[in-house]
């Protein structure tokens, strides 16, 4: 695609990069029928390609208007079109900076800007978010059905997570913001099973959010500030032989695999950004590399069931069988990692039923749901009949974003997976033979 920058964005780092990318784009058309925007509204401006004029026409100079933001607003940056784009296009990054240059110059309604700021002091913050949580589900029974339905009628219980064992083997954990307070099970159940496979996780106690949900809410001061804040909590650690940080919540994993592009013009940053980028590993990256330690301690153990072992030292029978398992967006587009967690869960016991459309977003995608409700409410539903079609027992997922996105719409119980691979290992800590 040929492009000519106006004045205004040549030499600027934001246009060569743009220009970059643009020319990149053959406008082949294929990523249309990936995009779930699209899908549900048919409506060009509303899939890759169309935005892609749109940050064409921006960059060249041409007049924007509140009408231009609304499309780019409407794309849940869930980067199927890159998985798709035969071209290679960095659609993802291209947005970032489309969205960045348009709000700089459409003043958004009042309405809008202040549900942004909120969503932005909010989410980030669990000194504010856990309460006003409890407070909303003491409230669900009064509230009316839209607002009832984006917040859980019960915290999920957590089971006790081990003693702070000293492995020498140890890792890095990011709790996350909204996650502990709406399944704080999922990280305790992380730290179990990798305790079980001889490895200590931590969390670095000056490290906060990821940054990812200031960062989508045009606030990318407030994204890039909680970046450096986290890469200054995670340095010395890693300096102290920690070997990665691990991320539950694939959403959290793909902005921080990304902080090396985040950051690339930071001449304070830019280096550390980029060895904490390295470092950073999904859940499923962690366990699948230690699979052989894992098979062991699914392996049946004679010793527990025939010579009066106590009872926990060998693995558990699945309580259930049937899983349906949503992969997000965040991970198979974002990260490239496919095939992972079903290779785990496989390897459990659990049955995979079929599920139709895989690479389709389930609509989560952050804060979109709360400020793109229609087309999200649209996704959520056909996400929910393709994934109970198979009449799973429980649908998993990896991000905590999709699982209560899910289950707001869903009478069938939706859990992480790693939730499940821990109801299943041993109780007691075992050693595992190198």
């Amino acid at each position: 695609m040929q492009t000519t920058l106006s004045d205004a964005f040549k030499n600027t780092a934001d246009g060569i990069e743009a220009e970059r990318i643009l020319r990149s784009c053959v406008h082949c058309g294929f990523c249309l029928a990936t995009c779930p925007s699209y899908q549900i509204l048919g409506n060009e401006l509303d899939s890759p390609r169309g935005r892609i004029y749109l940050i064409k026409q921006l960059v060249e100079g041409a007049a924007v208007s509140a009408k231009t933001q609304l499309h780019l607003d409407r794309c849940l940056t869930c980067r199927n079109c890159e998985t798709t784009c035969p071209s290679g296009v960095e659609y993802g990054k291209l947005l970032d900076i489309g969205r960045s240059l348009i709000d700089a110059r459409v003043a958004r309604s009042y309405a809008d800007t202040l549900a942004r700021k909120t969503l932005g002091a909010v989410i980030p913050n669990p000194a504010l978010f856990t309460p006003m949580l409890k407070a909303g589900q003491a409230l669900r029974p009064f509230l009316p059905g839209a607002l009832k339905s984006k917040i859980p009628a019960r915290l999920q219980p957590t089971h006790p997570t081990p003693s702070a064992t000293q492995h020498a083997r140890s890792m890095l954990l990011l709790e996350g913001c909204a996650q502990p307070a709406l399944v704080p099970n999922i990280n305790a159940a992380a730290t179990r099973v990798l305790d079980r496979l001889g490895i200590r996780l931590f969390a670095a106690s000056a490290a906060g959010c990821c940054g990812a949900v200031k960062f989508h809410l045009d606030d990318h001061d407030g994204g890039l500030t909680a970046m450096r804040k986290n890469i200054d909590a995670w340095l010395p650690h890693l300096d102290a032989g920690a070997e990665a940080i691990v991320m539950t919540a694939s959403g959290c994993g793909v902005m921080v695999k990304d902080y090396g592009w985040h950051l690339r013009n930071d001449p304070d940053y830019a280096e550390k950004a980029a060895r904490v980028a390295a470092a950073t590993k999904d859940l499923s990256e962690i366990v699948l590399a230690e699979r052989d330690a894992l098979a062991r301690l699914l392996s049946p153990a004679p010793s527990a069931a025939n010579t009066g072992s106590p009872a926990g030292t060998a693995h558990r029978s699945p309580p259930i069988r049937k899983v349906a398992y949503h992969p997000p967006c965040t991970l198979q587009h974002g990260q490239k990692l496919t095939g992972g967690v079903e290779t785990l869960l496989a390897q459990a016991g659990f049955e995979l039923t079929d599920v139709a459309e895989k690479n389709l977003c389930c609509g989560s995608a952050g804060t979109y749901s709360i400020l793109q409700p229609a087309i999200a409410g649209a996704l959520k539903t056909r996400k929910l009949n393709h994934l109970q079609a198979g009449q799973p027992e429980v649908i998993v997922t990896a991000n905590i974003g999709c699982l209560t996105h899910l289950q707001s719409g869903s009478s069938i119980p939706v859990q992480h997976w790693v939730e499940l691979l821990d109801s299943v290992l041993p109780n007691q800590r075992t050693e595992l033979s190198k």
